[in-house]
């Protein structure tokens, strides 16, 4: 029995003690995980031109108020609310019949005071030869010709009465200025309208072929940027980047046009202005744009692409990975995008640093990877 229990002992014992070993052989196994293969890039170095950016508002390269000029009721409305209208095109109508009365008795002025010239004419020839023959006084030549220069005289003030009255008589027809879109009309069919004493404006026309950006920039700024080129007239400034709220479905530039010739000594900046062609016709008064204004070039300029570049709460940063292949977080400061893809980093990377451009959110700082060099 002793020599049984002797052998229960030993099997007992090296039950207990294989799977010791076997989990020491297992985890030590586990730890030998391989290095992931992750994409990295090269940081670049290229020549930029640098830009800062402001705000700024759209207005129509030129714009127009269609107004009433006279008294009368609004009879037609001859466009849609919103659409293209061309220059000379009727507009609206407004009631001409006491024009059109108006016209009529100025043309009978005008008859009747032409009628009574010819007359005061002819009186005036015949008392002249009368004077000759000795058969009238000098008082009687004198009256006929007063009396004929005053129908001359009449004459010239019916001609004026009826330009006035014609020139009304065409403020009953209101037609486009100029080519553009047009707003909604302010008063509708039927109603009156009050033209005379105080012109009201019927509605706008803008022409949104050419747009321009209104922004200001400040006066300290403007001598560090404009101010040191030769003005708004640099080559640098005929190609100024423009960025929209929206995304539209074409990109827009413009070029410098304006600088106020005076600075605002409430707000201490100078009013710049850029035209912008908008053949598109995406672009409408009173819509946000931001200017990024060119300033200067960077021959040396590090280049990241911005997707690459993580953000918490010591603020930007990239994932380097070093000569080991380690994965180290690095805080930068970055600049303005360039082409759309390429961020400016202004301190924290060099050239030829290489930087993770994808798994930024499995990716841990000091961990060892197998980088896959991309372009």
């Amino acid at each position: 029995m002793k020599k049984n229990y002797k052998y229960i002992l030993f099997f007992l014992l090296c039950a207990g003690l294989c799977p010791f070993f076997s989990c020491s052989h297992k985890d030590k196994s586990q730890g030998m995980q391989e290095a992931r293969d992750i994409d990295v890039a090269e940081v670049t170095v290229d020549s930029v031109v640098l830009h800062k950016t402001y705000p700024g508002y759209l207005s129509s390269g030129s714009s127009v108020d269609v107004t009433a000029q006279v008294d009368g009721i609004l009879l037609k409305k001859y466009y849609d609310a919103g659409g293209m209208v061309k220059k000379g095109q009727i507009l609206f109508q407004v009631d001409p019949t006491l024009y059109q009365d108006a016209v009529q008795r100025a043309e009978a002025a005008l008859t009747s005071a032409i009628s009574q010239r010819d007359y005061a004419k002819t009186r005036y020839a015949a008392v002249q030869k009368a004077f000759e023959a000795e058969a009238v006084s000098k008082m009687e030549v004198l009256s006929a010709e007063s009396t004929l220069r005053q129908a001359e005289a009449n004459i010239k003030d019916c001609q004026a009465s009826l330009h006035t009255a014609q020139t009304q008589l065409g403020y009953c027809t209101m037609r486009a200025t100029m080519n553009g879109n047009i707003t909604d009309a302010t008063i509708g069919e039927g109603n009156y309208v009050n033209g005379a004493d105080d012109p009201i404006v019927l509605a706008h026309i803008f022409d949104n072929s050419t747009m321009s950006a209104a922004f200001e920039i400040e006066d300290a700024q403007y001598e560090r940027m404009v101010g040191r080129t030769t003005g708004i007239n640099d080559p640098i400034y005929k190609n100024i980047p423009l960025n929209f709220r929206d995304n539209l479905l074409h990109t827009y530039t413009g070029k410098l046009s304006y600088e106020a010739p005076d600075v605002n000594l409430k707000t201490g900046t100078i009013l710049l202005k850029c035209d912008i062609n908008n053949p598109y016709n995406e672009l409408k008064e009173g819509m946000y744009v931001t200017i990024n204004l060119p300033y200067g070039v960077d021959p040396k300029a590090v280049l990241v692409k911005d997707a690459s570049i993580g953000t918490d709460q010591l603020g930007k940063y990239v994932y380097v990975v070093n000569d080991s292949n380690k994965v180290v977080y690095t805080p930068i400061k970055v600049g303005e995008v360039y082409h759309d893809s390429l961020r400016i980093v202004e301190s924290g990377l060099k050239a030829g640093d290489r930087y993770v451009t994808k798994a930024l959110l499995t990716v841990r700082n000091g961990e060892v990877i197998n980088p896959k060099l991309t372009k």
